[in-house]
């Protein structure tokens, strides 16, 4: 199951995914008690949580790094490009995100950000990496797909702005441009996760500074040090682990795959609502999220067995 040209299992990337969409999906939740802690605005938590997230992926650059080396160095020049463009697709999918849930509401948002976004790869996978998700992988985006609309809109106490939309389908087309930058130059091995993950943080925290200055950098709070401690959680788990798991496991993943996996994200925030939130256990979440993990277990298997066929005919 190993990607001949990375080294990294292919076991091992769906595995990483995973792990990262769980993560993912604590950052609400630990969004919402830091907008309860202080005045920080949306543009400013996330400038602080690239910012220090980048901190803790430099501290954790090595650990990262393949243990397989490339036979040929990435150049430097494709490196500072790579770096830039992941980047810019990690600000624009971040920021408009942020915005669409301003102007529409989180629900929406989240189904038009995170359901576009399977669509908007698959189609990319298929015309520049020439990736095929057949009848059973289609099958499954679209039982997630539907389980995200049950998940997220399941009380039907929504109300819809086109703006928050717009947003939104422009956040989905950052994560696709994303995801689909990870996978191309992830193909020939020559680039890493730790890499990657530093680039973009750079790129990401640099777009984000100007914006978080005329919000206000420094937010005014009663409780500093429970505020430090949501920042520093928000900073390690849903961002230096989670992206750096996502960069290496979208590597060797097939995007339509990664993108699917990925709506781990609100599975994981609606457990923790209900956990630890006390919200009520109701139908819909609990269809949506039968929906969504039958899917991204049916992908996650497709995935294993298609690579482990090549490596048996080798």
């Amino acid at each position: 199951m190993s990607n001949a040209v990375s080294g990294l299992p292919v076991g091992r990337g769906l595995l990483y995914l995973i792990v990262a969409g769980a993560a993912w999906g604590t950052a609400g939740a630990a969004a919402s008690l830091v907008y309860r802690t202080s005045d920080m605005g949306p543009v400013t938590l996330s400038f602080w949580r690239c910012a220090a997230g980048l901190v803790l992926l430099l501290l954790a650059a090595r650990p990262l790094r393949p243990r397989v080396r490339p036979a040929v160095p990435e150049p430097l020049r494709r490196k500072g490009l790579r770096a830039v463009l992941t980047g810019l697709g990690l600000a624009v999918f971040q920021t408009a995100y942020f915005a669409a849930v301003q102007a529409t509401g989180l629900a929406v948002a989240t189904v038009v950000t995170l359901g576009a976004g399977p669509v908007l790869i698959a189609l990319g996978a298929r015309q520049v990496l020439g990736e095929r998700l057949g009848g059973g992988g289609a099958a499954a985006v679209a039982g997630a797909l539907a389980g995200l609309g049950v998940l997220v809109l399941g009380d039907g106490r929504t109300s819809v702005e086109p703006r928050g939309v717009l947003l939104a389908l422009v956040s989905a087309a950052g994560y696709s441009a994303m995801t689909l930058l990870t996978r191309w130059w992830g193909r020939d091995g020559s680039a890493d996760a730790a890499s990657t993950s530093v680039g973009a943080f750079t790129v990401t925290s640099l777009c984000l500074l100007p914006f978080a200055l005329a919000e206000g950098l420094v937010p005014h709070s009663a409780e500093p040090v429970r505020l430090l401690w949501l920042l520093a959680y928000v900073a390690a788990v849903p961002t230096a682990l989670a992206y750096g798991l996502y960069f290496a496991g979208a590597a060797v993943v097939r995007s339509a795959t990664v993108s699917v996996i990925m709506l781990l994200e609100p599975v994981s925030a609606a457990a923790l609502a209900v956990l630890l939130l006390g919200e009520h256990l109701t139908a819909a979440t609990l269809a949506g999220t039968v929906l969504m993990l039958g899917s991204v277990a049916g992908l996650a298997v497709a995935e294993a067995r298609q690579a482990r066929t090549p490596t048996a005919l080798a």
